[in-house]
């Protein structure tokens, strides 16, 4: 049987120094039917000349290059998708890279439950030379481990309010394999002016159309840098104007968040307010902002607060942690 065709996105800016490894990490793929489409951002670097290397490539299908900066990241992810032929689409940041089996892992899972719109799998962090990192940004616990099979099948729109609401889970588009049809529909304008929560709102809007699929094995490999923009970003407190942003997006489209909960995701926009480093000035714009957008105070703090606590001796209290599917 024919294999359901897969375009493969691999938007660039600057990466010169990875770009070969993560293109050859999807050449290698134990995956036949696929397509590779370039992109570049007008990067400084060498980039243009790798990636001229393997226009001819025959799993090469698009090379671009930007004569200028987009300014967004997700403007390329929109130029990709709108190239992209396949039935699925697989945005493969030019820094990252995969495991053989990313593909033939996560395609099968997508034809085996039809009403999917993406399925995501675990990440290694990795630094900048490619050194494993400690952290475990995937977070499984019990509720995860105990899928027999290896991965679990969730509705949307619970996917949304039970995990999607508190954080972005689906942290890195490299674990991503989604629906093109799907992502068509998306309207990812909203995205563009985001500098750190653009992908989360991206997500959830695709978690709405349709089931979600988590594979609980690490294969990709998420890069880390000592510096970023989004870092840079969520150290000014510009992150917390797009998280809260994006959770007012959701509470204004999903039913059934119910008022505990928001009361204690307000809690956790305070405490993260509360905690950032920053002179006091942006400190007080930022809780104001809270309180005009979503009407945050000291009392969803202190509630949010105890609800920690007392989850953590009760599985069954209502936190954050607890409500994850």
């Amino acid at each position: 049987m024919q294999q359901p065709s897969v375009s493969i996105i691999i938007p660039n800016y600057n990466h010169a120094r990875y770009l070969k490894q993560r293109i050859e990490s999807v050449l290698q793929q134990d995956y036949a039917n696929y397509e590779l489409i370039l992109l570049d951002d007008a990067s400084r670097d060498d980039s243009k000349a790798i990636m001229e290397t393997y226009r001819q490539h025959p799993r090469v299908s698009c090379v671009l290059y930007n004569p200028e900066n987009s300014g967004s990241p997700f403007k390329q992810w929109k130029k990709g998708i709108d190239l992209a032929k396949g039935t699925y689409v697989w945005i493969a940041e030019s820094d990252d890279y995969a495991e053989n089996q990313f593909l033939s892992t996560t395609v099968p899972l997508m034809e085996k439950y039809k009403d999917a719109v993406f399925c995501f799998t675990g990440s290694i962090r990795v630094n900048e030379e490619g050194k494993q990192l400690p952290t475990d940004y995937d977070r499984w616990g019990r509720k995860q481990r105990a899928h027999e099979c290896g991965y679990g099948v969730f509705d949307g729109q619970q996917y949304i309010v039970r995990n999607l609401y508190w954080r972005s889970y689906v942290y890195n588009a490299s674990g991503v394999l989604f629906r093109r049809e799907a992502a068509c529909s998306v309207d990812m304008s909203p995205c563009f002016p985001m500098r750190c929560s653009g992908d989360w709102l991206f997500w959830t809007k695709m978690a709405s159309q349709g089931r979600v699929i988590e594979v609980y094995k690490k294969l990709n490999r998420s890069r880390c840098h000592a510096s970023s923009t989004s870092l840079h970003e969520r150290q000014t407190g510009k992150s917390i104007e797009e998280d809260m942003a994006v959770v007012k997006w959701m509470e204004g489209h999903m039913q059934g968040i119910g008022e505990y909960r928001k009361m204690l995701r307000r809690g956790v926009f305070y405490k993260k307010i509360k905690r950032l480093k920053t002179d006091k000035a942006t400190q007080e714009g930022l809780f104001k902002n809270l309180r005009q957008e979503l009407g945050g105070s000291w009392g969803a703090y202190a509630i949010e607060r105890i609800s920690r606590y007392l989850s953590m001796c009760l599985p069954f209290w209502p936190s954050e942690r607890n409500d994850r599917l």
